[in-house]
């Protein structure tokens, strides 16, 4: 984990494309990024840790981050995977509550730092932001829902193929041979992010690449026949 000052010129872009922020003027933009700092972490790095005090609002710059919550039996159930433009721990940051989950780089990552207090003091002097931010952190919280609604419903496979089809949306990349989609995971972040074991997440990629749909690369996943997922996803 390490500041890195050299992105800062782009902070007011990075602010734009973020999706809490994307309504705020430019001139409210603009007053975030002049007390917010940039910061790069590697590959394993937390960005926090469930239970910590709520400090810091996180938005992702490049890379991605995986946030997840460690069940009763000990195991983790990862809840969202964030990419370019996306809020870490928003919701909590405006509760004021302490972060209900941990945040982890799945590969090296950049994000925005925005320290609470000096969050909240701009948001009591320009009401504009808070009606700016109203409607991106309901986007949110109307994404974690059906999230955790995908994760409670359905049969194992169903559930793997809505997430591999929700990757292949948000980051895919067209080849001649399918949709790749370049976030290499292994079988037992695969099994964290559907909530099964990781015996079941073997057997089911290892069925699905006999069965040509769904190709394990080293650099992340090739779907090769979109439409056979797409049927299993709504079985």
């Amino acid at each position: 984990m390490r500041d890195n000052p050299g992105v800062a010129d782009n902070l007011q872009d990075a602010l734009r494309r973020t999706t809490i922020f994307r309504r705020l003027s430019a001139e409210d933009r603009q007053r975030l990024a002049a007390v917010a700092t940039v910061r790069t972490f590697d590959r394993g790095d937390y960005l926090f840790r469930e239970g910590d005090a709520s400090d810091i609002l996180f938005t992702v710059v490049s890379g991605r981050v995986k946030v997840f919550k460690t069940t009763a039996r000990g195991t983790d159930l990862i809840l969202e995977i964030f990419g370019p433009g996306d809020p870490v721990g928003a919701v909590a940051v405006y509760e004021s509550r302490p972060y209900p989950a941990s945040a982890v780089a799945l590969e090296p990552a950049t994000c925005v730092l925005i320290p609470r207090q000096t969050f909240f003091a701009l948001l009591e002097t320009y009401p504009s932001l808070v009606r700016g931010l109203l409607t991106g952190l309901t986007h949110r919280l109307v994404e974690l829902t059906n999230r955790l609604t995908e994760l409670s419903t359905g049969r194992v496979d169903a559930r793997l193929a809505r997430f591999l089809l929700k990757l292949a949306d948000t980051m895919g990349q067209p080849t001649p041979a399918g949709t790749f989609i370049p976030l290499p995971l292994s079988r037992q972040e695969l099994a964290d992010m559907i909530g099964t074991t990781i015996e079941t997440a073997i057997r089911v990629m290892s069925r699905w690449g006999k069965d040509g749909l769904v190709r394990t690369e080293k650099e992340g996943f090739l779907i090769q026949d979109r439409p056979g997922l797409e049927t299993i996803a709504l079985s």
